[in-house]
């Protein structure tokens, strides 16, 4: 078969397997990875080490640079705030235990040399974007956890790269000190990161200039990107080998955190563009496992998984994520998913080949086994049971669907995401569905009175439907279908035309009329106008927040006692018991189980004070 024959039945399996993924909800990277072996010299021999010749490093390299940097670009400031202490330790200390900790399981398991397992321990540092993105793809995550893996992914990939590449020139052909290894990895990365930002600046001024060609500017600013991409990854690998990686992923954060204009063109092709070479790439690198080096590893192979997947990752875990907003789960998810992607793949065939060029061959097929072992294992057993993991520790939160993306619906998903929900919105308009997508808001084309549309939607395990269409049949008969099909508990909706509001009330739907809510609101702004206002900036300067105690702790006490575990800037405006009175609480009040409090005052005092009297959502 010939080299374009192979590259397109590589690419076939790779969209083949995306939209097999896409139809059972797992992560592609388990078919991408399983379609490689197929077609590689394990079973049908289609493709080897020399099909590609001396091309597939440049090829695997430019693939890794464009997936970083979409990696990088997707990588918001916003979303690093999540948790920034959880996300620097997992970079920094929780690197350096990896690193180590899997050099040290090499060495005693494989009794091989300290220098060797430093290099297999540099490569497994590694996630990467290439496996945590399909991930989170088909889990949905609370956006602290969702930033911690995005984060770890994007920058371990760098520091695994050039950490790998300095290991080999320092330790393994050389005979370094640790000082040399430090100043070398501190350069490399210093070259990558300053290559990276100066042609994201380039890119930047360049399509500014082109807003005023707005007919031909999106098109030239999907080339002018991917000129970008390749020429920092090749500008930074002329200066030093092995810093493209990290001027990719440097130049894609800088872009993604700049007024970039033709933003959602840019983002809709990134999403193409990896689509396609993570397929290739996953396809290509998986038909080059030999399964002749992995099982020569014999007990000691299952030794070093259970080390690397069991012990130091979730310790690393356990180390990094010492917040109150990490549940326990959360940290066992964290602990259960860490696959080994693209980036150990590719540099473990580059440094085998160079171990043998030493006259080391026992010590390189020892490298390639061990790493493609540990991405093997990893990537079926932890990527591919990711979705049932997250099941069974239920960190997943429940989903609120909303009915109509017109005004009201679009307003309501806006303010329920900025409260932290995990929000789906429907509508049959494929307009409104665009506007709510460049919101940044998550969006279904379909009609929400259509059992199908509303079971793709995840309706079966939602924790509330709400009907906001301006049409009170179609509103009925959503909330019909939630409530009867699919038995979702909380059912909301708009009732636009006042005698209907019987009929939605009548099915256990809770009803807003509109001209009612209208009034009350209308009657706040003349007679309540600083109240007014208040509740119209909730979820920006001010919040309220109504929450079941969890933390048992607290049960028992009264409120005058838990002043001191109420942040500065919030009151407890209610407190609703399990009888469901509700009633402004005293001091003398005292917290009983099942209780409900709502917390009242500055958006981030109540967001600590609900993490304090809730922790376990």
């Amino acid at each position: 078969m010939n080299l374009v024959a192979i590259v397109a039945l590589v690419l076939a399996l790779g969209v083949a397997s995306r939209v097999l993924a896409d139809r059972l909800r797992i992560p592609s990277v388990l078919f991408l990875i399983l379609a490689g072996i197929a077609i590689g010299p394990e079973v049908l021999g289609v493709v080897s080490r020399e099909t590609f010749g001396g091309g597939l490093s440049a090829m695997v390299g430019v693939s890794v640079a464009i997936i970083l940097f979409e990696g990088g670009y997707h990588l918001r400031r916003e979303k690093l705030r999540e948790s920034p202490a959880a996300l620097t330790r997992l970079v920094t200390v929780g690197a350096a235990i990896t690193w180590l900790g899997t050099a040290a399981a090499v060495v005693v398991f494989l009794e091989t040399s300290l220098e060797v397992g430093l290099l297999v321990g540099a490569l497994l540092i590694a996630t990467g974007p290439t496996v945590i993105g399909p991930i989170l793809q088909v889990v949905t995550v609370r956006d602290h956890v969702a930033a911690v893996l995005e984060g770890e992914g994007v920058i371990n990939d760098v520091t695994a790269a050039i950490l790998v590449v300095v290991v080999f020139e320092v330790l393994v052909a050389g005979d370094g000190t640790p000082a040399a290894l430090v100043g070398n990895f501190a350069v490399r990365l210093f070259v990558g990161l300053a290559i990276g930002a100066i042609v994201a600046a380039a890119v930047w001024l360049l399509l500014d200039r082109g807003r005023s060609r707005p007919c031909a500017a999106p098109l030239h600013a999907r080339l002018i990107v991917l000129a970008g991409i390749v020429v920092a990854y090749a500008g930074a690998e002329t200066v030093a080998s092995e810093t493209g990686i990290a001027a990719a992923a440097m130049a894609g954060f800088v872009l993604g955190n700049v007024d970039l204009p033709y933003h959602e063109d840019v983002i809709d092709f990134l999403d193409d563009l990896s689509v396609v070479v993570l397929s290739f790439v996953f396809v290509a690198l998986a038909a080059l496992i030999d399964f002749g080096d992995i099982l020569s590893l014999g007990l000691a192979g299952i030794a070093i998984v259970v080390a690397i997947t069991l012990v130091l990752r979730p310790a690393v875990i356990y180390l990094s994520t010492t917040s109150e907003r990490f549940t326990r789960n959360e940290r066992l998810f964290l602990s259960a998913v860490g696959p080994r992607g693209i980036i150990p793949a590719s540099v473990a065939t580059l440094f085998a080949v160079e171990l043998q060029a030493l006259g080391r061959s026992q010590e390189a097929q020892l490298l390639a086994g061990t790493v493609f072992l540990i991405i093997f294992a990893t990537v079926v057993l932890q990527a591919g049971l990711a979705r049932q993991i997250a099941n069974t520790l239920q960190v997943s939160p429940m989903r609120t669907i909303i009915v109509g993306g017109g005004r009201v619906g679009l307003s309501l998903a806006e303010r329920l995401e900025r409260d932290g929900e995990n929000v789906l919105l429907i509508d049959n308009d494929p307009d409104a569905v665009e506007t709510a997508q460049k919101r940044g808001l998550r969006a279904l084309e379909g009609d929400g009175t259509d059992a199908d549309v509303l079971e793709r939607a995840g309706a079966a395990d939602a924790k509330t439907v709400i009907a906001t269409a301006p049409d009170d049949d179609v509103n009925l008969l959503a909330c019909q279908l939630a409530k009867t099909t699919f038995d979702v508990e909380r059912v909301a909706s708009r009732v636009n035309q006042p005698d209907n509001v019987d009929a939605f009330e009548s099915l256990g739907v809770r009803a807003i009329d509109l001209s009612m809510a209208t009034a009350w609101s209308l009657e706040n702004v003349l007679e309540r106008p600083s109240l007014s206002a208040w509740m119209n900036e909730l979820g920006r300067t001010g919040d309220v927040q109504e929450i079941e105690v969890t933390a048992a702790d607290l049960v028992g006490k009264t409120i005058a006692e838990l002043n001191a575990e109420i942040p500065d800037g919030v009151i407890v405006g209610l407190l609703t018991h399990r009888d469901s009175s509700t009633e402004v609480p005293t001091g003398d009040h005292e917290l009983r189980d099942g209780d409900r409090v709502t917390f009242l005052g500055q958006t981030d005092a109540v967001d600590r004070a609900v993490k304090r009297f809730h922790p376990h959502d």
